[in-house]
């Protein structure tokens, strides 16, 4: 389904939009940020904890790092008040999500077969394959990521580019 080197490139791929939605966020002032635009999430800075949340659960669930200091969903939307703490944050756990799919060339293994965890959404224990829990890691991002872009839009702000083939650096071969 897919390869550690696809996963690396996913990995570049996030980071670098999350510099460029989080950069197009700067222009906001904090209360912009926070305001309840109509996103799923109500506003920018809740979606953004959200995907930050959520990506760490998931890489709690790939034994990649510890849990997220909030363990659900709604409390995820307010994993960090401080918008300078939740920039920090990201960038930081950016750079852990490069080094797990890094680690990915050296046990491609970690692919296969499949992962229970107890669902937090559906409040269920749910199994599925690791390759699929993986590729939806990356797409959650982008689906929220896309949100907040149509909410800096509303803003009459224009993020940058966000497609693929236009990112420098981002292809792992």
């Amino acid at each position: 389904m897919i390869s550690p080197s696809y996963v690396r490139t996913l990995a570049r791929y996030n980071s670098w939009q999350n510099i460029n939605i989080y950069g197009a966020s700067e222009s906001l002032s904090d209360a912009q940020r926070k305001e309840d635009r109509g996103g799923f999430f109500g506003s920018i800075h809740a979606t953004l904890n959200h995907i930050l949340w959520a990506d760490q659960t998931w890489l709690h669930r790939f034994n990649a790092c510890p849990p997220p200091p909030k363990l659900t969903i709604p409390d995820g939307l307010s994993l960090f008040e401080d918008w300078e703490a939740l920039k920090d944050e990201r960038v930081r756990f950016d750079g852990v999500i490069r080094e797990w799919a890094d680690g990915l060339e050296l046990e491609p293994s970690a692919l296969d077969g499949d992962l229970t965890w107890i669902s937090g959404a559906t409040g269920r224990e749910m199994t599925r394959p690791k390759a699929l829990l993986v590729a939806h890691l990356f797409n959650h991002q982008t689906h929220h990521r896309g949100q907040v872009h149509a909410l800096l839009t509303g803003f009459g702000i224009k993020p940058g580019i966000t497609d693929m083939p236009f990112g420098e650096n981002i292809y792992a071969d």
